[in-house]
């Protein structure tokens, strides 16, 4: 089924983006490295997804969704939390979906390359 492949990796992602954000809003120190966290969670997502698919295109466009979508939601906890600015749900968006994008090409890309 082709969405299953992207819910295990957005439900995967999420559940690290959660725990990032609760380690963070009782850390203030874990809390510096969100920007960094959070685009390397929706990277991961995206390696997730990209490794079961055949095409590059839907590894790419799965990968960003994935990431995109866990950092989407992972964001609007800590914001909730009132550890972000609302602003940071657009942008840290956008940068991990790029990011999660990049991981499906990777991920697509590395079973061929170990093959």
């Amino acid at each position: 089924m082709a969405g299953t492949t992207l819910m295990r990796a957005t439900l995967f992602g999420l559940l690290l983006q959660v725990i990032m954000v609760i380690a963070g809003h009782l850390s203030p120190a874990i809390a510096e490295f969100f920007p960094v966290g959070g685009m390397l969670i929706s990277l991961v997502a995206g390696l997730v997804h990209g490794r079961a698919k055949p095409a590059w295109k839907t590894a790419v466009v799965g990968g960003a969704v994935a990431g995109g979508a866990c950092a989407l939601l992972g964001i609007l906890v800590s914001w909730l939390l009132g550890d972000v600015p609302a602003l940071i749900l657009a942008m840290g968006t956008a940068m991990s979906a790029l990011t999660g994008a990049i991981g499906g090409l990777v991920g697509w890309r590395l079973p061929r390359a170990l093959a």
